[in-house]
């Protein structure tokens, strides 16, 4: 019997690869509120360690995530400490995450989880998943960042698609709208994930998170020149540069220090 699991695992690598898996194999791995809550908490953690490069963000099981448990979607209206936006202020916190990140998606995504993947800064998904946004069929008008992530990533046309017609959408398709960035069979998404998670932490990190900060503005149409210039200038002045320049320079790999 699959065990029931819990609230979302953290753990970090000495490579500086941190990995987060939803842990509710035997409920598709569905977000409670406690889930979103430590989700929130490890992300805090991680934006806070500058030893790590690269966040991956899987599930348990034979699914990805089912979303969020909609037995509690009223809950948050019942109670006033609560965060009514739990769930938009969560992946709109993972997205903000200073780090790349890379949605390892195991199998199938639904809901609200297709958004938290969306809000990664890469998809690698395994052949047989299927993809759907059920939001139209339950009534619900989805959260407004959400909308945006769908329209600014996917393009209006497939958004429409999504959410209006309420499709379940396959892999290949997945991969022809760009929701994905790779498609693998089961036995190599390790490999594949692995590979593009050593390219990421490779990089310097210092220009690594200034450019998809700036990348996401712009995407946004929250793009401001200032902010940008203050992140290139502070590249131009980093050690980080310097030994980008000094490895170019001898043929060896550089060696980042994030500074």
């Amino acid at each position: 019997m699959t065990a029931p699991g819990g609230p979302p695992l953290l753990s970090l690598d000495a490579d500086g690869r941190a990995t987060l898996t939803l842990h509710r194999p035997r409920h598709l791995n569905r977000l409670h509120r406690e889930d979103l809550l430590a989700l929130q908490q490890h992300l805090r953690r991680i934006a806070a360690d500058p030893a790590v490069r690269v966040l991956v963000l899987t599930g348990s099981g034979r699914a990805f995530c089912a979303g969020f448990h909609l037995g509690e979607l009223d809950e948050s209206a019942d109670a006033a400490s609560d965060d009514p936006r739990l769930f938009e202020h969560t992946v709109d916190a993972l997205e903000a995450l200073p780090l790349p990140t890379i949605a390892r998606l195991n199998g199938s995504v639904f809901g609200g989880a297709t958004d938290l993947a969306l809000a990664c800064d890469f998809r690698v998904g395994v052949q047989g998943m299927e993809l759907r946004m059920p939001a139209a069929r339950l009534g619900l008008h989805y959260y407004a960042s959400g909308l945006q992530r769908y329209v600014t990533r996917l393009g209006l046309a497939a958004a429409k698609r999504l959410f209006l017609l309420a499709p379940t959408m396959p892999a290949d398709e997945l991969l022809r709208i760009g929701y994905l960035d790779a498609l693998v069979p089961a036995a190599q998404l390790d490999a594949e994930v692995d590979a593009l998670a050593t390219a990421l932490a490779a990089n310097a990190p210092l220009a690594v998170r200034g450019m998809k900060q700036s990348l996401n503005e712009i995407a946004r149409g929250a793009f401001d020149t200032m902010r940008l210039r203050e992140r290139e200038a502070r590249c131009a002045a980093s050690a980080d540069l310097r030994e980008g320049l000094a490895a170019f320079s001898a043929r060896r790999d550089p060696v980042f220090s994030g500074h």
